[in-house]
Parts: C-alpha cells; structure tokens; sequence
C-alpha cells in the first residue's frame, strides 16, 4: 500500500530548489547588510507561548494551531508563526541585558491547520526580522525599506510596489477605538457573518480581518483606528510617514488593516504589488511595542515582518526570475567501460571531488551509448574510461557543447584536473 504525504505538506522537489536556494541566498545577503543577524529557533514550543503572544481570540491560535501533549502531559504546539519565538529566545537568554537594538532574521516552516492553496499550504515557509530595543519611527521605516530593497533585488517591477500602512496606536488607545468599533458593528449586526457575530463581543478589531465581502463592505465605512491615536501615537505615525516619504516609498493609508495577530501595536503595514491582482499582500508585519514584556521580559520597544516563502518563489517565477538554468549542473559526468574501469572511476571521482570539481558516474549499467546521452543532459563534459585508456593510462575527455575529444595523462587529470575544465 502507498503511503502518502500529509495534506498541505508539500516536498519541494530538486527542480524547485535551485530558486528556493536563490531566495534565500538573497536573503541572507540582503539582510546582513541592514545588520541582522540569523536566529534559529524550534519547530515545537509551549502552546501558552502563542496563545498569550498570538493572542487567543485570534484564528491563528482558536482554529489553526497544531497543538499536542508530550509524554508528560505539557501542551505543545507547531509554531504557527516566528515573532513570538524569537521574543521568547531574547527573554529567555537575557539578550535585552546588554542594551543594544537587537536585530535578528530567521529562515524556516511554519504550520496552520487551513484549507490549502496556491502559495499557503499547512507546512509553509517563512522569512523576516525583528528588530527588538528600540521606538525610534525611523526603525519602522527602516524595516519597511528593507522588504522593498529586497523586492527590487529580486527584479520585481518596482512601478507595481506600495505599502499599506495604518497605526493601531497604543494598548492606551485600543478600548476607546474597539468601542467605537463595537457600536457602529452592533448598528450592522445582521450584515455580519456569523463568526464576525461572534467576534463582535470577543474580539471586533479581528473583524476587520474578514474576508467574507459583506464583512469587508462594513469595515471600509467603519471608524478608523486613526482617529482615536493619543497625541504620542500620532506624532509616531506621522514621523513614520514622513520616513517613507524621504525614502521615496509609495505608501498608501489603508484603516482597515490591523493585521491577524494580537501583539501589533501602532505601526501596521503590508508590501503589495499591483500585479497580483485582489491577494497582492507580499509580506506584512508592523511594531510590537508589548509583546516582549508580555513574555517576561522588561518593557521593550520592537518591529519587524514576514513574508512567505512560497508566495514569493511563485511572484519571482511568474515575473521570469524563476526560469531553470540551462547550464549544467555538473563539470564532469565519468562513463566507464569495464570493471576495472569502473573501479579506477571510482578513485578517480573521490580525486575530482576533493579538488572542489563537479562529477558523477553511472551507476545504472547502461551501455555507453545511454550513459552518453546522460552525460549530455547533466554535465558540460565526458571523461570516458575504458581498457584501452586504462592500459596507456589516458583518460578521454569531450566537450559536450562543442564535441571537441583530447586525450589527458591520467595522473595529471587527477591531481590537477581544473587546466583540462575550463
């Protein structure tokens, strides 16, 4: 019987990984450079870490958490998202003691529990920063800067970016907005859906989050988050705007944005792209200003975003920045003739290996003119080995792209085979 994979777990196969290797060669790149650092924390954590981070009124942890007992009864969970983790590792390993902005990236899959689709599967791949010690609106920006210098780098069309930005000000701010909001949705409450009914007493900011259109209609006329900023948050905001404007970044104020999770405070944003039509979100992120002393850990200013891995190799493949290569893999492919031959390939390959060359053989006992076609498809040339070689000790070397043959002393390929490659 055949075993197969869990739904929305994809395998990335080996033609898929040569552009994943790229993103993230890029992004490692691209991310040293603005000063952070990579962090990698575990796949498992306490399910208490997301459901006080997360927040527990949020889809995230009510209906999309992979969460199981160990041996002992402690209730952990998939990691449905990083910022919490990485939080938790800067509490935990005191990093906040030595009093600098600590700035971290991370590479790695995250798990929900939701009904799969193009570019969002159950196991799914994220990458983001955190930058965590600092208010300055300045770093607001900078983050935002770094998403789009990453979007350029990528060759995305930079005409299509803009962000979408809001400000959902303070934990001072948040109960004269949300009963703001709760009394212009109790006036709508029969155009709700029935989760969004539900939401309007538990959590109505999350309502703002619905995709059901009637939902939608009602939050572009509700009132806006905006309005209800203390004089500190305003004047963050507008400083943060302000940023983005030196720094030429096409911005856009969007009140319905809030973002799913519950740690978010004041600055909000999402980098879209005009050419992805109505699901054009990049990657989202915004401030966290209470998430680290939420967690144990003295009050602490921070900001940061994720974007996912599989939306980005689709817009980067879509754009033709994710075509194969058709360069070869491989500097050598070795077609023996003979056990003996097969035997001194095996020598041989272990030499070109060492020296850093690119070399396979055949494995399969296919005749010389199959192991040829082989060698043509995989790699730029063919070394042949056969008896009479092997008796003059020669090796034949041909160029597959040009068909040009040369004869090489077997002892001067193997110690320095890099003259006869280029």
């Amino acid at each position: 019987m055949r075993v197969e994979g869990v739904r929305g777990m994809r395998d990335i196969l080996p033609d898929e990984t040569p552009l994943w290797q790229r993103l993230e060669e890029e992004i490692r790149e691209l991310f040293s450079l603005y000063g952070y650092r990579e962090i990698r924390v575990p796949i498992v954590e306490r399910a208490e870490l997301f459901s006080r981070g997360v927040g527990e009124e949020t889809e995230v942890v009510e209906k999309q958490m992979y969460v199981f007992p160990d041996r002992k009864g402690l209730m952990l969970a998939l990691r449905p998202e990083a910022t919490a983790s990485v939080v938790r590792a800067y509490v935990e390993h005191g990093l906040y003691a030595k009093g600098d902005l600590a700035k971290f990236y991370y590479l790695g899959p995250m798990f929900r529990y939701e009904k799969p689709q193009l570019g969002r599967q159950r196991q799914f791949h994220q990458y983001g920063v955190e930058a965590i010690g600092s208010p300055d609106p300045a770093l607001d920006a900078e983050v935002m800067d770094l998403a789009w210098n990453l979007m350029e780098r990528l060759k995305l069309r930079s005409e299509g970016l803009f962000l979408r930005v809001n400000s959902i000000g303070c934990r001072g701010d948040r109960p004269a907005y949300r009963e703001a909001l709760r009394g212009y949705l109790t006036a709508h409450e029969g155009e709700l859906c029935p989760e969004c009914r539900r939401r309007l007493e538990t959590n109505p900011l999350r309502i703002l989050d619905c995709k059901e259109e009637g939902c939608r209609a009602l939050a572009r006329e509700a009132p806006r988050s905006v309005d209800s900023l203390c004089p500190e948050c305003r004047a963050h905001f507008d400083a943060v705007q302000a940023h983005l404007r030196e720094l030429g970044l096409a911005h856009e104020l969007d009140p319905t944005l809030v973002r799913g999770l519950d740690y978010y405070t004041r600055t909000v944003f999402e980098l879209c792209s005009r050419d992805l039509g109505a699901q054009d979100a990049l990657l989202g992120g915004g401030r966290y200003d209470g998430l680290v002393e939420l967690l144990g850990g003295p009050p602490t200013p921070a900001v940061g975003f994720a974007g996912g891995m599989e939306r980005l190799a689709i817009v980067v493949s879509a754009q033709g920045g994710g075509a194969p290569s058709s360069e070869p893999e491989l500097d050598v492919y070795l077609v023996p003739i003979g056990d003996e031959a097969r035997q001194e390939g095996m020598k041989l390959l272990a030499a070109l290996r060492r020296r850093g060359i690119a070399a396979d053989t055949d494995y399969m006992g296919r005749s010389l003119r199959k192991a040829m076609g082989v060698a043509g498809r995989s790699a730029r040339r063919a070394a042949i080995l056969g008896g009479d070689e092997l008796s003059r000790r020669e090796i034949k070397l041909k160029d597959l792209a040009s068909g040009e043959e040369r004869t090489i002393p077997l002892a001067q390929f193997r110690t320095d085979p890099i003259p006869f490659l280029r």
